[in-house]
């Protein structure tokens, strides 16, 4: 007796955008001066742990009233919002009704240092852009590299059927080798970490959580 033809089908899918963002090669030279100038103590994350290997700013960055600040709000929040509408079914002018909400922070990943694994509270997306990327290192792939960890199949009982499953089924992390210039955006509760840097030179990038609300809307946590 022959089986019938199974339908197969993904389900559950994860978004994740890469994004290049305009006018980023006269932006990032500038922006990089401003953040390194930005870097210091009193600045620092009071409560993020004390790592003189990963220097995390204050999530005030976009409350600043600087050009080029300025700039990178605007180009990184439009990206944003490009690769958010293209998961939903809101027309173009329905998305512009929305309101967004964003904190920023900028983060420094000095050499031998990386950024633990995190995520972000009280937001549904995650947006990263890379200020400047150190060049790659022959025989360390992972150097640098932003890991989204895969959590989908934290529960599941593993055995012989499951543990070996073709994509895009398999329960496997994903990683992005930053590039300056680009960005990735990705649902906030995903955890995330940054590797170890394994270069000479520091690592910069922007981190911003976001959230949307409806016209008029009243209700939303604090931040």
């Amino acid at each position: 007796m022959n089986a019938p033809a199974a339908t197969l089908v993904p389900i559950f899918a994860t978004p994740f955008a890469a994004v290049p963002l305009a006018g980023a090669g006269s932006l990032n030279p500038a922006l990089a001066a401003a953040l390194a100038a930005r870097a210091t103590a009193d600045r620092r994350e009071p409560a993020a742990p004390s790592d003189p290997l990963c220097y995390r700013s204050r999530e005030d960055l976009f409350d600043e009233e600087d050009e080029t600040v300025a700039a990178l709000r605007r180009e990184m929040l439009a990206g944003l919002c490009g690769a958010v509408v293209a998961t939903t079914s809101y027309t173009a002018a329905e998305f512009d009704r929305l309101g967004i909400q964003a904190r920023a922070r900028f983060v420094i990943v000095r050499p031998d240092g990386c950024l633990p694994a995190t995520t972000e509270s009280l937001a549904s997306w995650c947006a990263i852009y890379c200020v400047a990327a150190p060049p790659a290192v022959s025989g360390r792939a992972d150097s640098g590299v932003l890991r989204l960890y895969q959590t989908r199949f934290g529960t599941m009982f593993m055995d012989a059927s499951n543990w070996n499953l073709r994509a895009p089924f398999a329960a496997s992390h994903l990683i992005w080798h930053p590039v300056a210039g680009h960005m990735v955006a990705f649902p906030a509760s995903l955890p995330y970490e940054i590797a170890l840097n394994r270069t000479d030179r520091d690592l910069l990038l922007v981190v911003v959580r976001a959230r949307f609300a409806n016209p008029g809307q009243q209700a939303m946590p604090p931040w």
